[in-house]
């Protein structure tokens, strides 16, 4: 299988696995990886997510080039279609344009390797990111004549300081883990044996918190990042108002209360 699935503990482990090609996805691939996550999107007993690549070597290094040539289909008829109709048709980059999933709960990247151009891109669209000594990261783009597709623009400019990003999208040039920890591209860097340890950490301390509450801060960050302070703070005050009366909140202050964990049932 070119992904593979591994769902413990509320968390789900997606895994591209295509080392010959350094995970490169060809568009059957895409479609899978987008198939596990809308999975993990519909499912009532996961929370988290965590995205990966197999081995040591790459994360993903974006669309395999041998097997994404152009399509036969107008592009005006495959984009001005359905998703799924659109990939078919050779739109296959929105296979790969996470947000048009629509998922309300966290995602985890797990940079092993090599995260370039859509690859990165896969990783832009996680709300966390973490990454081994060996990673690097780069949109390349624009050396062949081409630009990111899937988000990787406007993402990036959203992720690290503009003038840094613009020099990676203008150059084509690929950064170190060092230097992507120190411009907040991610937020944690390790030893490569460490890596899915650490995510797996992380991704067991999110699903600690309530399941609501993390639906509601995933939601509010995808919403509120075209808002205005003022709307943006009213939609808070919503979200705050939607979680009051729930189970979930009410058993969180009891647990406070009673210094003892809570027991969390999304409701």
């Amino acid at each position: 299988m070119s992904i593979d699935i591994e769902d413990s503990a509320r968390v789900r482990l997606i895994r591209m696995n295509r080392p010959e090609v350094l995970n490169a996805l060809d568009p059957d691939s895409m479609q899978r990886l987008a198939a596990a996550l809308i999975g993990f999107r519909d499912h009532p007993d996961l929370d988290v997510a965590i995205i990966t690549g197999e081995g040591t070597k790459a994360f993903c290094t974006g669309a395999d080039l041998r097997r994404t040539l152009p399509d036969q289909t107008p592009f005006a008829a495959a984009h001005l279609n359905s998703w799924q109709n659109a990939v078919d048709a050779g739109t296959y980059i929105r296979a790969i344009t996470l947000h048009e999933l629509g998922i309300a709960k966290p995602l985890i990247a797990a940079i092993n390797g090599h995260a370039i151009g859509g690859g990165l891109e896969i990783a832009l669209e996680c709300h966390l990111r973490i990454a081994s000594t060996t990673a690097t990261f780069g949109l390349p783009e624009a050396r062949w004549a081409s630009v990111p597709g899937a988000g990787g623009v406007s993402n990036l400019l959203r992720c690290m300081p503009p003038a840094v990003a613009m020099k990676m999208l203008l150059t084509g040039e690929r950064i170190d883990a060092a230097t992507a920890l120190a411009h907040g591209l991610v937020s944690d860097v390790t030893e490569p044996e460490a890596l899915l340890d650490q995510a797996m950490s992380l991704a067991q301390r999110v699903v600690a918190n309530g399941p609501l509450a993390l639906k509601a801060i995933t939601t509010m960050a995808a919403r509120t990042a075209e808002m205005t302070l003022s709307q943006s703070i009213a939609t808070e005050h919503l979200m705050w108002g939607l979680l009051r009366d729930t189970h979930d909140r009410i058993e969180g202050r009891a647990a406070f209360a009673e210094k003892r964990s809570p027991i969390y049932s999304s409701t």
